[in-house]
């Protein structure tokens, strides 16, 4: 019998949990050809997430749980999750119910196809999502598809069903400075596209505001592309070409006319807009510095406090 693990970060979850718990048992049930593991991962929550988890753990004889000693984010969730699963087949969810459970038996009947080795889920519409969110986020997708080798569907979610020769390959891959969607691009595999209409959550409050959205856009962008380390480049040469043709013009003009330049307010304005682009620049490459002093120091992605058995990987 082949065994589906299915992996759930989990943030001040309390509300949703009960809700998907109901939805996730009926899917389980009706597919009895195969078994499942269930881990929950929760995130450092500050509710009483961990105690809900707890209760499911007692509850099913599926599920399995780890608890971080403190938030390390959804990323870090996820490779603990990957790291600690034993299923043939991997499953990542949100506990939100966004991610539908009852999607799964098709995305199984696809895997089991023997075409794919991985079945990914993707959004055809963004009904219920603030309409700026949507247009920035369809952006990023556009750029990010342009200026990296990561290969991101417009509207792609983080649920997926993956072969555990995939799921081997993401845990290899032990990169502090994680961007999920990217690596799920970037390693390649044949991958079928499952589209599905937006769902809102069941519950709860969403913990992705626009800001936290932006730096994770940033974090990918950075993660997979070197496109902006060139930009800072071209920008410099840009200037310096007009500097040196502005100094021949004022050369030229000081010779022939005999005229000094004038224009104070238009030279500070020069400055500041050269000053900018140069701390632009560093800002740039302050950020792929920060990434790799980030990774030399070879800091776990998460430390757990506790877990359900023995086996839990509370390190990694």
């Amino acid at each position: 019998m082949k065994k589906i693990s299915l992996v759930i970060p989990c943030y001040n979850e309390q509300e949703s949990l009960p809700l998907f718990d109901a939805e996730m048992d009926k899917v389980i049930k009706s597919m009895s050809e195969y078994s499942f593991e269930i881990i929950y991962v929760n995130d450092g929550s500050k509710d009483n997430t961990l105690k809900c988890i707890k209760e499911l753990y007692k509850k099913r004889t599926y599920v399995r749980f780890i608890s971080f000693s403190r938030n390390f984010g959804k990323e870090a969730a996820m490779y603990a999750g990957f790291k600690n699963v034993t299923g043939d087949f991997v499953a990542i969810m949100d506990a939100d119910l966004q991610d539908p459970p009852s999607l799964l038996p098709d995305m199984i009947r696809i895997m089991e196809s023997g075409e794919y080795d991985s079945v990914a889920t993707r959004r055809v519409s963004r009904d219920g999502e603030p309409p700026i969110r949507s247009f920035f986020a369809r952006m990023f997708y556009k750029i990010i598809n342009k200026i990296s080798d990561a290969d991101i569907v417009d509207g792609a979610r983080d649920y997926r069903l993956m072969k555990r020769e995939m799921v081997n390959v993401i845990v290899e891959m032990g990169e502090r400075n994680r961007f999920s969607k990217g690596i799920f691009g970037w390693i390649g595999y044949k991958t079928y596209w499952y589209e599905y209409k937006n769902v809102e959550r069941i519950a709860g409050e969403t913990k992705w505001s626009f800001w936290k959205l932006f730096k994770y856009s940033i974090e990918g962008i950075v993660s997979f592309s070197q496109v902006p380390l060139s930009i800072s480049s071209w920008l410099g040469m840009i200037c310096t070409g007009v500097a040196f043709l502005a100094i021949i013009f004022i050369i030229i003009r000081k010779i022939i006319m005999g005229d000094p330049v004038q224009g104070w307010a238009s030279t500070i304005c020069l400055i500041m807009f050269i000053g900018g682009i140069q701390l632009f620049c560093m800002g740039i490459m302050g950020q792929y510095i920060g990434k790799t002093y980030v990774e030399s120091k070879g800091r776990p992605h998460y430390i757990a406090s506790e877990g359900s058995d023995e086996d839990i990987i509370k390190v990694g």
